[in-house]
């Protein structure tokens, strides 16, 4: 529930109305950040369900898959075989009556079933629908969009990893995760323009193209210069010292931005001299010379922990700390009064949920319900047909 109200479907984006045929992580992911800033959202899940449901291990204390209670709560979840005629009348009636219809299906089953962008817009001109692809509606149409298969295919594995070795995949689906937003900006950008022209439009998004532009600095060098980056392990391309460096004890961070950095740096590490020596002088300096810069920092930093140095140079106002686990940074933001993981209590469970980034003063985010299981709201209204109304 929003604080200081007692309704607990306000939010900024109160009153919209989502039909979520999405599954997996992208589109899930994007219609959670809806449902968490007020939107209504009603998951539409075939009989087996989400596939996320089984992606497990691990599981949380009452033994769902946490993959799957990632992206999906403060939603509710009903059950439509859209190869049956009574769960496709439903299921037609909540996307002509929605604001928003999102979907991640392979380019024309939602025309295959009626639910496309212009056989709805037909019954409500002012739907706007949302439709998130692997590699776009034309010659990509038929190609499969999964994270990994994108990371590879994007150029995104090619800059990933150790220089000499494998390609490496990013620890998380960071592509879904992308587009995902890239759907809840394109779609929240058409929700603010209908209020101009009373009209809705269709938004598409696709991984690959999330990717090329999340990639920025990489693929714009590809695009202006014709010569693809390579890979250069954890150091930064352009800029050094910017990568993970070892310590007495662990990994220490540097991400040395400027010159004035690194003279601090240097100075905090008891060798002022080091700013001063023509090597190291200027950031173009140090990347190229960044393999004898990088041995000559690993000497400097040998004699303490990672976390005893990232204390001092922090004081000294040097970007620096220690390479931790998932666990560590959580507790990392809850100490630094972030609130990383909120209890989201619904339906007699409570699920320890991370908590939505996205600050708003005045109408918050809210936890209104846990990741909803498979069909647990199979009669679902719209929120606004629940509400009573005034005699």
């Amino acid at each position: 529930m929003t604080e200081g109200t007692n309704d607990p479907y306000a939010g900024a984006l109160s009153g919209i109305r989502v039909a979520d045929f999405s599954r997996v992580l992208a589109g899930p992911y994007a219609t959670m950040l809806m449902a968490d800033l007020g939107a209504d959202v009603i998951k539409v899940e075939p009989p087996q369900g989400d596939d996320t449901r089984r992606w497990a291990p691990p599981l949380d204390d009452t033994g769902r898959a946490t993959y799957f209670a990632s992206a999906n709560r403060n939603k509710r979840s009903i059950v439509l075989d859209l190869t049956d005629p009574d769960d496709l009348a439903r299921a037609q009636h909540l996307a002509t009556t929605a604001d928003v219809v999102i979907d991640n299906f392979r380019p024309g089953v939602m025309a295959r079933f009626g639910l496309d962008h212009e056989t709805l817009t037909a019954a409500n001109p002012r739907v706007i629908t949302c439709a998130i692809t692997g590699f776009g509606t034309g010659e990509g149409a038929a190609m499969p969009g999964y994270d990994l298969l994108v990371q590879a295919m994007g150029g995104l594995m090619s800059v990933t990893g150790p220089v000499e070795g494998p390609a490496s995949k990013v620890g998380a689906a960071l592509v879904d995760v992308i587009t995902g937003l890239h759907a809840l900006t394109g779609t929240q950008a058409a929700l603010l323009e209908r209020e101009r022209s009373g009209r809705g439009q269709r938004v598409e998004v696709n991984l690959l193209s999330s990717l090329l532009s999340g990639l920025v600095n990489q693929s714009s060098a590809a695009a202006a210069t014709g010569v693809s980056p390579q890979r250069t392990g954890n150091a930064h391309p352009s800029i050094a010292p910017y990568e993970p460096l070892p310590t007495g004890d662990g990994e220490i961070v540097l991400a040395i931005g400027n010159d004035r950095q690194f003279q601090r740096l240097a100075a905090a590490l008891g060798a002022p001299g080091l700013s001063e020596d023509d090597r190291f002088r200027t950031n173009s300096d140090r990347v190229a010379h960044r393999d004898v810069l990088r041995e000559a920092l690993g000497t400097l930093l040998a004699p303490r922990s990672a976390t005893s140095w990232s204390e001092t140079l922090r004081a000294a106002g040097v970007p620096a700390g220690p390479v931790q686990t998932v666990g560590e940074a959580l507790d990392l933001a809850e100490t630094l009064g972030l609130h990383p993981v909120v209890p989201v209590a619904g339906e007699g469970r409570v699920s320890q949920q991370v908590a939505n980034p996205i600050t708003l003063s005045r109408s918050p985010a809210h936890y209104v319900s846990p990741p909803p299981d498979l069909g647990e709201h199979q009669d679902a209204l719209w929120r606004d047909e629940q509400r009573p109304t005034a005699d």
